[in-house]
């Protein structure tokens, strides 16, 4: 017998799909997302050692020199030169390893305030829930700038300040989604059975509870890295973020914004690495939805 679940065509009537065929278009896209951006990262951990060009390296008779298959590009700079004469090819991926160590390091500390919390709210109850989801609600209320410019300013624009504010800006949507998986959790026989044996409730939280989300986790942190690099890139873009002499994709815009015109590689390369990298990333996260959600198995 083929398991299906229900999915919905573009009618908004209810069809019946085999499961199987879900699983297997999340793998596929997982796969096909995945490798691209696992490639990335190798390259970018990899860039110190890899025989490129310094990316810190200032040549200024090579000043703003454009790609290659433009006149006067030359195969020494792929993909040009910024003002200073640096190679922009080796600058984006410098940037690149920055820009993904922000993303997945805010992610991860976000991930596990948040999930903390939103377990703690959806299991406990009572004055704890109250307490965390009110703060969650403040939290969501702040506007985001003016948070970036409260931290920066007291703490300074340093990449452990760029990671708090994003960490901070992400945890309370995970404590909101997990409090949710919780409280369906919570009223589950497994769960009574396991108060009733006298579990303690630190057990049961992490010890049942936890990996019973963990799908969820997964598919929330994955959509949840996009965001964060775009966050990141705006910082960065308004002088907010990353600065001098570190590198990211968002201060490599910043950089270039004022000479857009006339040397339109230093906004477009960037600018194009941060569109297909935040694409990957939500595409893989719909593939680890449509691989992982537990909504998409048999019930």
């Amino acid at each position: 017998m083929v398991e299906t679940v229900v999915a919905g065509n573009g009618d908004g009537v209810a069809a019946a799909v085999p499961r199987r065929h879900v699983w297997h278009r999340g793998t596929v896209q997982i796969l096909a997302t995945g490798i691209p951006l696992l490639l990335l990262a190798v390259a970018a951990v990899a860039a110190p050692w890899l025989p490129i060009p310094d990316a810190g390296a200032i040549d200024l008779s090579s000043s703003l020199s454009p790609p290659v298959w433009l006149d006067g590009g030359s195969w020494d700079h792929l993909l040009g030169t910024d003002q200073l004469g640096r190679d922009l090819a080796t600058r984006l991926l410098w940037g690149a390893r920055l820009t993904l160590l922000i993303a997945f390091s805010s992610t991860i500390i976000g991930a596990i305030v948040g999930t903390t919390l939103g377990m703690l709210a959806g299991y406990v109850r009572g004055w704890t829930d109250f307490a965390i989801s009110r703060f969650v609600d403040a939290q969501l209320a702040i506007p985001f700038l003016l948070l970036a410019i409260t931290i920066m300013t007291a703490r300074g624009q340093s990449i452990g300040a760029i990671v708090a504010v994003l960490a901070i800006i992400g945890w309370a949507q995970y404590a909101r989604v997990i409090r949710a998986e919780v409280l369906t959790l919570r009223s589950r026989p497994f769960i009574l059975g396991l108060r009733i044996a006298g579990a303690s409730p630190a057990r049961i939280i992490f010890r049942h509870v936890l990996p019973n989300i963990a799908d969820t986790l997964l598919v929330l942190a994955t959509l949840q890295i996009g965001y964060v690099i775009l966050a990141e890139s705006a910082l960065s873009f308004i002088g907010l973020g990353v600065a001098s002499p570190d590198i990211s994709w968002g201060a490599m815009l910043a950089d270039g914004r004022e000479l857009m015109t006339s040397a339109w590689w230093l906004v477009a390369f960037p600018g194009l690495s941060i569109t297909i990298v935040v694409v990957l990333i939500s595409l893989l996260g719909d593939g680890v939805k449509a691989r992982f959600d537990p909504r998409a198995r048999t019930r």
